[in-house]
C-alpha cells in the first residue's frame, strides 16, 4: 500500500514540475488570462500564450481550421495548452543538447529553429527564473 502511494506521489509531482515551465511561459505571456488578440511585431499574437497564426498552423490546428478557430482556441485555455505542446513536439528535434523547459522557452519564442537563435536567450532567461528550470 505504501510502495503504490509513493508511486502515485512520484507520478503527480513529475506532472506538476512538467507543467511548470508551460505556466511560466503563460504567466510571462498574458498573466495566464485570455487577453485576445493585439499586434506584436506586425502581426496578431493572440490569448495565454500569445499564439500568431504560422505558430497555430504547425501546431496542428487544435481548434479548427481558420482565423476565427485560431483566435478562439488561442483564448481557451486546454485549446492552446494543447496548440503549444503539440508545437514544442514538433520541433523539439531541433534542440538537441538542451533542457525540456529551455527547449519549450526557446521555441516558443524563437520559432522552429528558436534553440538556435541568440535572440531567444532573454526570453530564456526570463522563464528559468520564473521556475528554476533547466
Amino acid at each position: 500500500m505504501l510502495l503504490k502511494l509513493a508511486v502515485l506521489l512520484a507520478v503527480a509531482a513529475v506532472g506538476v514540475f512538467g507543467d511548470t515551465c508551460l505556466h511560466c511561459i503563460c504567466l510571462h505571456e498574458s498573466g495566464c488570462k485570455p487577453i485576445g488578440c493585439h499586434m506584436d511585431v506586425g502581426s496578431l499574437s493572440c490569448g495565454y500564450y500569445q499564439i500568431k497564426w504560422p505558430y497555430y498552423e504547425d501546431c496542428g490546428q487544435p481548434g479548427g481550421q481558420g482565423q476565427a478557430a485560431w483566435q478562439k482556441c488561442a483564448d481557451d485555455y486546454n485549446c492552446a495548452t494543447g496548440c503549444v505542446n503539440a508545437y514544442v513536439n514538433r520541433y523539439k528535434g531541433n534542440c538537441a543538447g538542451v533542457g525540456a523547459c529551455q527547449q519549450m522557452s526557446r521555441l516558443h519564442n524563437g520559432g522552429p529553429n528558436g534553440c538556435h537563435v541568440s535572440g531567444t536567450l532573454g526570453y530564456w532567461s526570463v522563464i528559468q527564473k520564473c521556475c528554476g528550470c533547466s
